[in-house]
């Protein structure tokens, strides 16, 4: 008999674990997937450690969650620079004085806010992303770095998409190219994977089960981290997420895109962005190359995977519901990325499932 089940074997349920073994708790986690890790797997071919989901670079600027993961593994020091490619034409990202010099030939701040100011007029209180967009960085710069991509990215007219999603996106008037504010960043020297491997160490982990389908242990209560319609069989519908393809190629040769991302803005690239994964480790010399491509792919709840909650009123409300029918329960926990339909960077889930831990009895 364990004390608990968890189900899934990602950052959240792995965190939890984890401290609840350190608190004497006996624990089981499955996953339906073949490996531990969630979205954050990576795995190593030829001396290059690949992110099988597409890019995970960690930043934050919570002390405590930095301290607690570096337990684990050391980071490198990696600054996140995409770069978006419009047609054969490479502007940096996120939006700075280096892209708006190369669009506009400007070179002060005040004139390239004087461009947004005449480009945005009219747009007081933006009600979608297409009008976010705008009001923060001009229909220019819309038109071309933002409208396609998100189109692509999302499946949908940037007209029909929450403004908050564009929110994220770092604005700046300097020649800072960060992606990231935060105070600290990184990868894991040699991967990610390892991270969860000493996290579950000692601990049951069964993979390949699904939770509603197969036999599972005797236990006394749940920790449920996978999508929450899903757990109550889609009474309300189904919830919607942005989910990806991603297709692998390996190179001969030791550079091909020259970046770790690259993003592709128009609308006749079928692709959203290509990854080459050796360039988040610089250390790494080989003398070939992984690249992984980035199809936007339609969502469907059993037939493909969700990744990013589209968080919009619909769904919101739809969400709602489901969380009204968990509060009902008892012995069970619903936390993560798709049981809070909730949009998680990797400091943040960790942070939501050390403060969980810390609250329970």
């Amino acid at each position: 008999m364990y004390d608990y089940l968890i189900v899934g074997a990602g950052f959240y349920g792995s965190i939890c674990a984890h401290e609840l073994t350190k608190q004497g708790q006996k624990v089981c986690v499955i996953d339906n997937r073949n490996h531990i890790g969630g979205n954050c797997h990576t795995e190593n071919k030829d001396g290059i450690n690949i992110h099988t989901y597409g890019p995970h670079v960690f930043h934050t600027s919570n002390e405590e969650v930095w301290e607690w993961i570096n337990q684990f593994v050391k980071f490198n020091n990696f600054t996140l620079r995409p770069v978006a490619n419009y047609k054969g034409e490479i502007y940096s990202l996120p939006f700075n004085m280096w892209t708006f010099n190369k669009l506009w030939n400007v070179v002060t701040p005040k004139e390239v806010q004087d461009i947004i100011d005449s480009q945005s007029v009219g747009i007081d209180t933006p009600s979608n992303l297409e009008e976010q967009a705008i009001k923060l960085v001009g229909s220019d710069i819309y038109e071309k770095l933002i409208k396609h991509y998100t189109a692509k990215q999302w499946r949908k007219d940037p007209k029909e998409l929450p403004k908050e999603i564009i929110t994220r996106l770092p604005v700046r008037l300097t020649y800072d190219n960060n992606y990231f504010n935060d105070k600290y960043q990184g990868i894991p020297i040699g991967g990610y994977t390892q991270i969860f491997e000493k996290l579950l160490d000692g601990i049951e982990v069964r993979l390949g089960v699904d939770y509603f389908k197969d036999e599972l242990p005797e236990h006394n209560k749940v920790i449920y981290t996978g999508p929450i319609d899903k757990y109550f069989n889609y009474k309300y519908g189904e919830l919607e997420y942005k989910t990806t393809r991603f297709e692998h190629f390996k190179f001969d040769t030791d550079n091909h895109q020259g970046c770790a991302v690259m993003n592709y803005t128009d609308s006749d690239t079928i692709h959203t962005r290509t990854i080459e994964h050796k360039h988040f480790e610089p250390d790494v010399k080989t003398d070939s190359t992984w690249v992984t491509w980035e199809y936007p792919t339609q969502y469907k709840a059993e037939e493909t995977e969700p990744y990013y909650p589209v968080n919009d009123k619909e769904n919101t409300e739809m969400y709602l519901k489901y969380r009204a029918e968990a509060n009902k329960l008892e012995n069970i926990h619903f936390g993560g990325r798709l049981a809070e339909y909730k949009y998680y960077d990797m400091h943040q889930v960790i942070s939501s499932a050390l403060n969980f831990i810390k609250k329970t009895p």
